[in-house]
Order: C-alpha cells, then structure tokens, then sequence
C-alpha cells in the first residue's frame, strides 16, 4: 500500500449545515454534490475534504462509535476496483481488522474498510468518476 491520504471523510450531522459553514461561510469551492448527502472540496492538490451525512457514512464505513466520537475516515483512492482488492489484501496482512470487503456501492464505486490496530478507519476506492493520475493524486 502506498503511503497517502486522498480524502478525510467526515460524518456531518447536516450537509446543508456543513455547506452553510464551509461554502457560504468559508467561501471553499464544491467541487461535486449530491444534496443533502455528501459535498466534496477539494483542499489542495491531491486532497478532498468530503463532508458526509452520518448516518450514510457509520452504514457504509461500519462505523458504530459511542455517543460524542466524531465518524471520521481516512480514503485511499486508487485505479481500479483491482487495486482496491490488493490493498486490502496487503492491509489485511499486516495485521488490519477487515470492517467491510470491498463490493460495488449503489454510486457505483467500489470500496472496502479496514481498521488500524487502534481502530482508526480507512476506505480503500475506486471511483470510476474521479481521476487518479500516475503519482497517485485524486482530482474529482
């Protein structure tokens, strides 16, 4: 797996909140949207900042954290849906808790979750709608 970190995903209690507060307050640019669900910003070259409504993220991550722990997850975009199945492969043999196989989302990616030893989340991605350029940089 190679070391990077393509988006931070985190759970919003409100979409339209959040986009109050980073695109009208902040002034960032969305740079895709499905409304009400999730927003994307792309933060700088390479990383997106994806504000994702909560209970969508916790059903699709297997994320269940207590009352007050923030949903927050860490992505890394790859290639292809092959791709996808060998860096899971590789993190489940580094010794990664295995949250969610990878399998084709109703968006049309293809995802699977692991855990650190720590229980920190990680997707691993394939969007067929998003680019990932030689040097592993994501641009949606």
């Amino acid at each position: 797996m190679e070391p990077r970190v393509d988006f931070i995903s985190l759970g919003v209690r409100s979409v339209s909140r959040s986009r109050a507060f980073y695109i009208d307050g902040l002034g960032w640019p969305v740079h895709r949207e499905v409304a009400g669900e999730v927003l994307f910003i792309q933060v700088n070259h390479g990383l997106v900042l994806s504000l994702w409504d909560v209970r969508q993220m916790r059903a699709e991550a297997g994320v269940s954290p207590p009352d007050g722990v923030p949903c927050i997850t860490l992505s890394h975009n790859v290639a292809s849906a092959a791709d996808v199945d060998r860096v899971m492969e590789e993190a489940g043999s580094a010794g990664a808790a295995i949250i969610a196989e990878p399998v084709t989302q109703p968006w049309g990616g293809y995802t699977g979750y692991f855990a650190d030893p720590d229980g920190f989340r990680w997707e691993v991605a394939y969007n067929p709608n998003w680019t990932v350029d030689d040097a592993g940089a994501v641009t949606v």
